[in-house]
């Protein structure tokens, strides 16, 4: 996952606004705790949405600690502890930084990244064995997106979001006992428009350095200029991007939430909505 899962301050009240920092800094926390310092440094806002969405489904009252961590250390910051949610989106956190540092490697075969990732696959040794299948489904479904990316057959961007939707699809949905095929669906749905929105956000980038991008890869035939193949492909992409968020909130509506009602939806109705105008420019981000 790549950072794009947040709430939208504007239509958030304060309460819950502090609540989601309350989790983004258990998040950290928890890291910590279960890992150590250095995989902190990947700490993500997509996975502060994975623990606020399984700790939803429970009524156990949440526990929260004032403390002082390395980033604010002249203020104490309010932080959820004691919480398991967040341990298993730790793992998540770090697991997923670890592979995206993989892939990094091999597509730019950077000598740093390969140095990271190196250091963070000696922190996953820690990792709960309890953990252990999703460490290898997560293993296994990027190694099929990289064939995949890398396969000269022709497929549509369906087909090539795929293995990220149905990832975490996985993610969502392994943690549970009830709920599973709708936090499945809600994952592959989200997964999904994670995979395209972050695509569409690089496009530019990636077509300069002539790197693999999915939509330039699967939907730019003729090999445009950026500018014109934006403008030819950029109300399809909203489209299945609106269409993927819509159906987020459908399997959301009929999830048994027991609190974090309206940080949830905040996420899921505005926050996606947001960030995809930040990404195709609709919105004015200086002010």
């Amino acid at each position: 996952m790549f950072g794009y899962v947040t709430p939208c301050k504007m239509e958030l009240k304060v309460k819950d606004f502090e609540k989601f920092k309350a989790y983004y800094c258990g998040l950290c926390r928890a890291i910590k705790k279960n890992f150590g310092n250095v995989p902190r440094l990947a700490l993500n806002y997509d996975m502060t949405f994975l623990a606020v969405l399984l700790d939803s489904l429970n009524d156990e009252k949440i526990k929260a600690s004032r403390e002082f961590c390395a980033v604010h250390p002249l203020q104490k910051r309010l932080m959820l502890i004691e919480n398991p949610p967040l341990d298993y989106a730790a793992f998540c956190n770090v697991l997923l930084a670890y592979y995206k540092l993989v892939d990094d490697t091999n597509d730019d075969s950077s000598r740093l990244s390969r140095l990271y990732s190196l250091i963070l696959n000696a922190y996953l040794k820690k990792a709960p064995k309890e953990y252990k299948e999703m460490g290898i489904l997560i293993e296994s479904s990027l190694k099929e997106l990289s064939v995949l990316e890398s396969s000269s057959k022709s497929i549509t961007l369906d087909e090539l979001s795929h293995p990220f939707a149905d990832l975490t699809g996985h993610i969502l949905s392994f943690y549970v006992d009830d709920s599973i095929e709708n936090l499945y669906w809600l994952g592959y749905n989200l997964g999904k428009w994670i995979y395209i929105i972050d695509a569409f956000d690089d496009l530019e980038k990636d077509i300069d350095n002539k790197k693999f991008n999915a939509i330039n890869y699967i939907l730019n035939n003729d090999n445009l200029p950026y500018n014109e193949f934006k403008a030819s492909i950029e109300t399809r992409i909203d489209f299945t991007l609106v269409s993927c968020a819509e159906a987020c909130v459908n399997y959301l509506k009929v999830l048994p939430l027991k609190k974090n009602h309206e940080l949830l939806y905040n996420i899921l109705q505005f926050g996606l909505m947001e960030k995809m105008d930040k990404v195709f420019g609709r919105l004015d981000i200086s002010n």
